[in-house]
């Protein structure tokens, strides 16, 4: 329904730097998630789409239009906020319908919109319910269903789902899976802190990085997942975070050799693209990606076992680092009885193997 474009887009408070270079383009029929840390600026960034706050410098436009100084209800957007904000007097229908009537919109035209947003959103049997007479993930479907209504060129959502218990939030992150397909040329914007959403729902996921007030990367999950750009995405984008080693070149081409600091010697399949012999890196693999090295293996580090986290689909096993080196952390698939103190030699497959400069920078990026 609409592409948005942000150009060196900027937000400060005085002297408080917020928000700084953003560049961004959606497509029409994207949805977009917003994550990152606390204090990174993404609730900032979609309230500034909004038009809730101003743009201290830069362009942001809306189907080539500059929407810089054009107030929020002229901008075609329909926002949900963490909090559902119904009208606890007003039925479902009144609620979805409020805006409609301030609007002056004719009675036919408002019930046949109504009647749309209850049928996608499974709503229909609870259109003469009072807000307190449904559950909380009710609640929000009629938050969503009063945007909807409005047909806005962009639905923007405010970390939707964290007012609700585990099993809600699971059932209703389908619902609104759900909803862009019934809506796929809509244009959707989704703030949250919960990676499992961002994972599932985004067609890109934009991370925020809260230290240099700037996009970290722009990417599919998968390509976040697999292809971080940097160390602060490596480690945000995962869970448990990805580990980081300190290593030190030892050979470079088509491969990079390197010398683990509390480790042993590592062949990566990734490019030197300019780094030499002696160089500083890091080293890093998602806990995912480590094997209990078999007799034989390679094995990339052995470790003390400080405490395990069973699971049941997988075990979580925090290995003691170097001096001063943060644990590092194993999953291991299924049960596993790894007792305290025990020693566990682990190898991983090249492939899933990482590599970043000095700088933070991926070798893939450089």
């Amino acid at each position: 329904m609409a592409s948005l474009l942000l150009t060196d887009v900027a937000k400060s408070y005085g002297k408080v730097e917020v928000l700084k270079n953003i560049d961004l383009d959606i497509k029409t029929g994207e949805l977009i998630v917003f994550v990152g840390p606390s204090g990174c600026g993404k609730s900032t960034l979609l309230r500034m789409i909004a038009g809730l706050e101003s743009i201290s410098s830069g362009d942001f436009q809306i189907d080539g239009e500059r929407m810089n100084e054009v107030p929020p209800s002229k901008r075609g957007i329909a926002m949900v906020f963490q909090s559902y904000a119904l009208y606890p007097h007003m039925t479902v229908r009144d609620n979805m319908s409020f805006s409609l009537q301030i609007a002056k919109m004719s009675k036919k035209e408002i019930d046949e919109r109504v009647a749309k947003a209850a049928r996608i959103l499974q709503l229909e049997q609870y259109l003469d319910r009072l807000p307190k007479a449904l559950s909380g993930g009710q609640r929000q479907r009629v938050a969503i269903g009063r945007s909807i209504v409005r047909d806005p060129k962009v639905y923007l959502f405010d970390e939707p789902l964290s007012n609700l218990d585990a099993a809600l939030r699971v059932d209703t992150r389908i619902e609104i899976a759900q909803l862009k397909e019934d809506m796929p040329n809509s244009t959707m914007i989704y703030v949250t802190h919960d990676q499992v959403e961002a994972m599932t729902l985004a067609t890109r996921i934009v991370v925020l990085n809260n230290v240099t007030h700037t996009i970290g990367q722009v990417g599919t999950p998968l390509e976040l997942y697999e292809k971080p750009k940097n160390t602060f995405v490596a480690q945000f984008i995962g869970s448990p975070k990805m580990n980081l080693l300190e290593a030190t070149v030892t050979g470079v081409g088509d491969s990079t050799e390197v010398k683990l600091t509390h480790g042993e010697t590592v062949t990566v399949p990734i490019p030197s693209n300019g780094a030499s012999v002696g160089d500083k890196v890091e080293f890093g693999i998602r806990p995912e990606d480590f094997l209990v090295a078999d007799d034989g293996a390679d094995v990339i580090y052995s470790g003390e076992a400080l405490y395990t986290e069973k699971l049941g689909e997988v075990t979580v096993v925090y290995l003691k680092g170097g001096a001063g080196v943060s644990p590092l952390i194993a999953k291991i698939p299924g049960i596993a009885h790894v007792k305290k103190g025990e020693t566990l030699h682990l190898t991983g497959a090249p492939e899933k193997m990482h590599l970043f400069a000095g700088d933070g920078e991926s070798f893939l990026y450089k």
